[in-house]
């Protein structure tokens, strides 16, 4: 099949010709069909796989032809973080190139509500907003919802782990019952599978995937370190022995990204921090410097985990074990997408073992060991710590926590950037011969 069978206007598909598309993706293929005649779609795919796409591409052709009011969007496209949102908006001005009619607002926190509010009183054909921003404006009286006619859910499992769902019943509860609405989401579990059944009427279902399956493009590697202070020299290693053309590094604590993306820095590899206490336009201006490929690597929380397509991604890397096994799904997905092949290492601490053991029963399998350098991974699972380890480790902590007067648990979290002498700790296959 072929965009130019999907019966899209002329404009549509002289854009994708531009960009560069030949063939939909299976979930484009099927959704664009679905939306186009007006029945409520349910979309389960992995990361990666074209989701944007296939509602943006028939929505713009949906919405072609009418004129909005003032204050009174069209359409709304909901979005779990800032930076998604900013992306499914630079989809529709590709998508809509020549569609110019067509007005589009973005309205995310952390930027002037005055000129949002300025855009929505011209007239907004397609409004895509973050839950807590869109609910703001509403209850000051800017906008009006009793006109939306397509209803977009995006990376509902996501709204779901960052706790906006009461907030997603109270919009939805102020747009008309008679709309259309799309619900996608990358996994589908319990509390969200009973949100599709409440919001969606007789939908058409498109899984093109195993929920939370993990993509065949991304080579998946488990490194065993012995402490959190081993990790700087592990990842050099790792970072010399790879072919990193750009790269994700994700932390699981905001607190540790800065200072991770220091020891970077300090090793000569341009590097930039993003995270959720950010003000926005150093987000925004973090992730255009690595798009941009004037930074190479950036440090991030899960906030770059869900709905960020960088061209070419070649590597992620895990600094610690996500709490939240579907993370570890949206954080290797950020790389091997659209056919590329991507290589994906993530630290593993001994106490890990429960963690990784949730993620290898999420995704059906279990992860290859690095064990020798250049050599090919074997299949094993992490060691859990012996009464020696435990006790030398206790023994070393207590040490260190008198000599700074820190917590154990703060002297865990803490990223050695400094000292350059890690001993032991790294692991035998990365130290130097």
């Amino acid at each position: 099949m072929e965009f130019k069978d999907l019966g899209l206007s002329e404009g549509i598909l002289k854009a994708v010709e531009e960009i560069g598309y030949k063939e939909p993706t299976p979930i484009q293929a099927q959704a664009i069909p679905a939306i186009q005649m007006c029945r409520d779609v349910l979309g389960l795919a992995q990361t990666g796989t074209g989701k944007t796409a296939a509602f943006t591409i028939p929505m713009i052709d949906a919405l072609a032809g009418g004129r909005a009011k003032a204050r009174m969007p069209r359409s709304l496209i909901l979005s779990p973080t800032r930076e998604l949102a900013a992306q499914i908006s630079e989809n529709f001005v590709k998508y809509g190139k020549y569609h110019s009619q067509l007005s589009m607002a973005l309205i995310v926190g952390g930027t002037s509500m005055d000129e949002q509010v300025r855009n929505l009183e011209r007239g907004v054909d397609v409004l895509i907003a973050t839950p807590g921003r869109l609910l703001d404006l509403f209850e000051r009286g800017k906008i009006l919802l009793a006109d939306i006619k397509i209803l977009v859910i995006d990376e509902a499992d996501r709204m779901m782990d960052m706790g906006f769902i009461p907030d997603l019943e109270k919009i939805v509860s102020l747009l008309p019952p008679m709309r259309q609405t799309l619900f996608f989401s990358a996994t589908m579990p319990g509390p969200i599978k009973k949100l599709a059944d409440k919001y969606l009427s007789n939908p058409k279902t498109i899984t093109v995937s195993p929920p939370s399956s993990t993509s065949a493009n991304v080579e998946q590697y488990l490194v065993n370190v012995t402490h959190p202070r081993a990790k700087t020299a592990t990842f050099i290693k790792l970072y010399e022995q790879e072919d990193v053309k750009n790269a994700f590094v994700f932390c699981n604590r905001k607190r540790d990204i800065d200072e991770v993306c220091r020891f970077i820095k300090s090793r000569h590899i341009s590097c930039a921090a993003l995270h959720g206490d950010m003000e926005q336009d150093e987000r925004t201006a973090a992730l255009n410097k690595f798009k941009a490929a004037e930074v190479q690597v950036l440090v991030c929380s899960d906030v770059a985990a869900r709905g960020l397509d960088i061209q070419g991604m070649s590597h992620v890397f895990n600094w610690d074990v996500p709490f939240n096994s579907e993370d570890y799904v949206h954080r290797i997905g950020r790389t091997g997408r659209a056919g590329a092949k991507g290589r994906a290492f993530t630290m593993v601490l001994p106490s890990d073992e429960k963690a990784l053991g949730n993620i290898h029963k999420l995704i059906g399998k279990k992860i290859d060991v690095l064990e020798t350098a250049g050599a090919t991974p074997t299949e094993a699972p992490v060691p859990a710590p012996s009464v020696q380890q435990k006790a030398r480790h206790h023994n070393r902590d207590q040490k260190q926590n008198h000599r700074h007067r820190r917590a154990p648990e703060d002297l865990d979290d803490q990223v050695d950037v400094n000292n350059g002498s890690f001993g032991n700790d790294i692991p035998s296959f990365l130290q130097k011969k």
